[in-house]
């Protein structure tokens, strides 16, 4: 498909540099393809009328990965020459392998190191083993595994999304905005967005309903920020993320589907591990990377409805809506989201998605 299909005009303004106060607090526009065809625009709603929407026996899926304070400031020293050298991790490749945007990347060589310093603590030293295009290098640290996890935490800033950051710093309520209720898995560079809406009391109200909550793992990467160059979707090539469903979850879940309950994904994250697990038409217990791009006419084979945000012109999430809800329906919601000021993208408002039927 042409990418332009799925562009739309959004205000600057509409992009929201903080979140609603509580979480919960958020709109939720509810967009249900059945009644859009009959006429009947999106639903104005909150999202604490998600217990609405929700019924006895049905799950709901969220993604439990916990986000990395992934930018780091450091020293490249090159003879009496001292550099600074900002870098963005982004994907992890080994337990002490990580690639990352490095800025300025002109300002480091492949073999050449940069200490990343704490006050009161040893620096963290990287060295450059690749570059790559547009500023990405690939980074071996000393350390490794949990204890690597440990020494970015206590060295790196919240990686605030580039559309946020560009247009205000950072500040220290970030560290908990930025970070779901639920986080409990370190790995991601980006926050499972939708999940930010969810507080302790609306997670114990769902469950105080009868409805099953359980979690996937999605390590969120920097790829979910970056523009689609391609004119045609065909010539897209996505990034890929590692992501995990324990044959404890399907299990619920296939129980769930036996007494007649839908699943309910917490995030096109969460959506895109279930739809990995289950992309040869069964649900499987699933543990590796995922590439899966969802487009419309991909056929969906685990998830009945989804919970999101406002995605961005152009961008894969956008496409996946299209996909899961109707190209038409998704440009019509998106009109009404515009024109009824509602805020986009990671600290903006949800919306509500049933998937259109075919």
């Amino acid at each position: 498909m042409r990418v332009d299909q799925f562009d739309f005009e959004l205000p600057a303004d509409r992009v929201a540099l903080h979140p609603a106060v509580p979480r919960d607090s958020a709109r939720m526009l509810v967009v249900d393809p059945a009644k859009m065809s009959a006429g009947e625009p999106p639903a104005d709603h909150v999202v604490t009328d998600l217990l609405d929407f929700l019924r006895p026996g049905d799950i709901l899926i969220a993604n439990n990965t916990r986000v990395l304070p992934a930018e780091l400031v450091g020293k490249r020293t090159r003879g009496e020459a001292v550099a600074k050298v900002t870098v963005n991790l982004h994907k992890r490749d080994a337990t002490d392998l990580w690639r990352a945007f490095a800025r300025p990347a002109k300002k480091l060589k492949v073999g050449e190191q940069v200490a990343f310093e704490a006050v009161g603590m040893e620096p963290l030293i990287a060295t450059c083993e690749e570059k790559g295009e547009a500023g990405e290098v690939l980074l071996r640290f000393e350390v490794a595994g949990a204890e690597l996890d440990e020494a970015i935490k206590a060295r790196g800033a919240m990686p605030l999304p580039p559309y946020i950051s560009a247009k205000r710093d950072h500040d220290d309520q970030d560290d908990t905005d930025y970070q779901t209720v639920y986080a409990q898995h370190d790995g991601a560079v980006a926050a499972p967005t939708a999940g930010l809406h969810f507080t302790d009391e609306l997670l114990d109200n769902i469950a105080s309903k009868g409805v099953e909550i359980d979690y996937a793992t999605l390590h969120v990467g920097a790829g979910t920020f970056l523009p689609v160059k391609a004119e045609d979707t065909d010539d897209h090539k996505m990034h890929a993320e590692w992501g995990e469903l324990s044959a404890e979850t399907v299990a619920k879940i296939k129980k769930c589907w036996a007494n007649g309950g839908r699943l309910f994904a917490v995030g096109t994250t969460s959506l895109r591990v279930l739809e990995s697990a289950a992309f040869d038409g069964e649900l499987k217990p699933f543990c590796g990377e995922t590439e899966i791009f969802i487009t419309p006419g991909y056929q969906f084979n685990a998830v009945d409805v989804l919970m999101t945000n406002f995605h961005l012109p152009k961008s894969t999430l956008f496409m996946l809506v299209s996909a899961f809800s109707g190209l038409d329906n998704m440009r019509n919601a998106y009109k009404h989201a515009i024109d009824n000021e509602y805020r986009f993208y990671s600290f903006g408002d949800a919306s509500l998605l049933f998937r259109e039927q075919k």
